[in-house]
């Protein structure tokens, strides 16, 4: 039974999953069977069923994995109740889901759009975003966001059309569509990392007044090839097991997942669809992912970044993206030429490869100022104690070109320093 169970999942690998896993199912039956009639061929007729026992226990253990348990059909989250999702048709042909907080309180407004860029890379903004996004326009910011495509509320594309360089058009198309003139743009992880390879392409970067990378991922793919440290002590492995329903609970959805997670199965596999695949996946089989973004001393204290409802990820097309940025040819070159000011911010318990950030550092002449985070991981702007007014204020006080809330460090001089002590 076990060699059987194994034989199926070499065969879904081979076959990439087509039609659901039958081909590879049906094959793995058929070969049993066969096996099973040439082992009983010489046994009375009641024996000769014996070994036909284990081929019907594996044929139903592997049938679970070719049967969808959720809907295959697009299920998007329900509308947030505290804002309106708009949808714009992009020029490159995306639809996405934007989300509009006009400045509000008493202070001054500023005339420059901003823009925010969320992580994922395909990922729904949370309602923790969402809160943040609501203070920087208490503070007279005027907020757009907009949720990938494939990701929240947008329209889902081709897996095929899910490459960085699409994100980075996607984005330059918003701006255009904002027609405002130049915009400010925060980025965050993997929103930091689009807005990294922005400001490395002159014809998006014409559209960027301001640039704020914050904690980003690799920008291309000699970077994300790089080791080295990472932040102070995360969460990982302290807090307490996320709670919930869990996909990967479901045979047919820890298959896919897994086997995708280990290059066995193509982001646009034929097991289960990109629908199917984003309708399966909860905030829990992120795991311990979700820790690693909060310090350590935040372990018993995470907070809820999104709801059941609102969640939402896109496991294929997510890896996807990802695969193209490591592919990708050095930006740094490029990225050399740019000219727009940018500020990159660091968190203290960041997960993220320290180089990852220090490389953008060392090669964006652009960049003014870094602002290393205290108490935050990964997530800067978490609702804990003070950590949304203090992000606040950092951004603001770079947009507005006042001086920085907190020290100008690292410097590109102290990049060694930095990664030798800030681990």
């Amino acid at each position: 039974m076990v060699a059987l169970v194994v034989a199926f999942v070499g065969l879904l690998a081979l076959t990439d999953g087509v039609g659901s896993g039958l081909a590879a199912w049906s094959t793995t039956v058929a070969v049993g069977a066969a096996l099973a009639m040439w082992r009983g061929r010489r046994r009375c007729w009641p024996a000769r069923l014996v070994p036909f026992v284990p081929v019907i226990v594996a044929a139903a253990l592997t049938a679970t994995v070719c049967v969808p348990t959720v809907p295959t059909a697009r299920q998007r989250p329900p509308a947030l109740p505290f804002v309106e999702t708009q949808h714009w048709s992009l020029t490159t042909g995306s639809r996405v889901a934007v989300y509009h907080y006009p400045p509000a309180g008493r202070g001054p407004r500023h005339p420059v759009p901003f823009v925010y860029l969320n992580g994922g890379p395909v990922r729904g903004i949370s309602v923790l975003d969402h809160r943040f996004l609501r203070l920087l326009a208490r503070r007279g910011h005027d907020v757009y966001a907009y949720e990938p495509a494939g990701a929240g509320r947008s329209d889902l594309l081709p897996m095929d059309q899910y490459t960085i360089s699409r994100s980075v058009r996607d984005l330059a198309a918003f701006v255009d569509r904002l027609d405002r003139g130049r915009a400010d743009v925060l980025g965050f992880s993997a929103g930091g990392v689009v807005l990294t390879r922005a400001l490395a392409d002159p014809g998006v970067a014409a559209r960027l007044h301001r640039a704020v990378i914050a904690d980003p991922g690799p920008m291309d793919g000699p970077t994300a090839d790089m080791a080295g440290p990472k932040g102070r002590k995360s969460a990982r492995g302290l807090a307490p097991a996320m709670t919930g329903p869990r996909s990967t609970h479901v045979p047919r959805y820890a298959v896919a997942f897994g086997l995708m997670r280990l290059g066995l199965l193509t982001p646009d596999t034929g097991l289960l669809g990109q629908a199917e695949g984003d309708n399966a996946f909860t905030a829990a089989d992120l795991g311990s992912d979700t820790a690693s973004a909060y310090c350590a001393r935040d372990a018993h204290r995470i907070p809820a970044e999104d709801t059941a409802r609102t969640f939402s990820f896109s496991p294929a097309a997510s890896l996807r993206v990802q695969q193209t940025i490591r592919d990708s040819p050095s930006i740094a070159r490029r990225l050399g030429q740019s000219r727009i000011p940018a500020m990159l911010m660091i968190a203290e318990c960041s997960s993220q490869v320290r180089r990852w950030a220090t490389e953008i550092l060392a090669h964006d002449p652009a960049v003014q100022r870094t602002q290393y985070m205290p108490g935050v991981g990964h997530h800067m702007w978490n609702g804990l104690d003070g950590n949304n007014e203090r992000a606040a204020a950092v951004v603001t006080a770079f947009l507005q070109d006042k001086p920085a809330p907190l020290p100008n460090r690292p410097t590109r001089d102290e990049i060694p320093a930095f990664l030798r002590d800030h681990t």
